[in-house]
């Protein structure tokens, strides 16, 4: 009997498979490098539990690299600067890379990342578009009117 595209193209690839997904691969540039359709792709997600675990331990792992960056821009951080000038070494007589400065720099919070953040995380309360409901009647009382009547109205006539 003949072995399955799974068999011969994704099991042995498993491993790989995980790497390329914690890469930022999408699923269409998975597909090209396993020589499968997108459409075989989706099949073998739901078919087999190992490809689709595979997949989703992969992109988790980028996932929270990524939340974590964000949310480290989003609150600003300070880090070290090194500065290195060759320095004669005097028992060998060659110059070697020494740190001769060091100076801590701060990145200030950034407002967009914080935006972002909100907006994905708290979206009742940060989104642009808020729903508000208006209960009660509202009384126009041009409801009843002609056009010719509203025009007149309109020319203060």
């Amino acid at each position: 009997m003949a072995k399955s595209k799974y068999e011969t193209h994704v099991l042995p690839r498993l491993v790989e498979i995980e790497g390329w997904a914690r890469d930022g691969l999408t699923d269409e540039q998975i597909t090209k490098n396993l020589g499968i359709s997108i459409q075989t792709f989706y099949t073998y997600k739901v078919k087999y539990i190992e490809f689709f675990e595979s997949l989703k331990r992969g992109k988790e792992v980028v996932d929270r690299e990524v939340e974590n960056a964000l949310l480290k821009r989003a609150l600003g951080y300070s880090y070290q600067e090194v500065t290195r000038e060759p320095v004669l070494n005097s028992d060998t007589g060659k110059y070697e890379l020494q740190p001769t400065k060091v100076v801590t720099k701060e990145i200030a919070p950034d407002t967009t990342a914080q935006i972002f953040w909100l907006k994905n995380r708290k979206p009742e309360e940060w989104r642009d578009k808020k729903d508000i409901e208006h209960s009660g009647n509202v009384n126009n009382p041009y409801a009843n009117l002609t056009e010719e009547q509203l025009l007149k109205i309109a020319k203060g006539g």
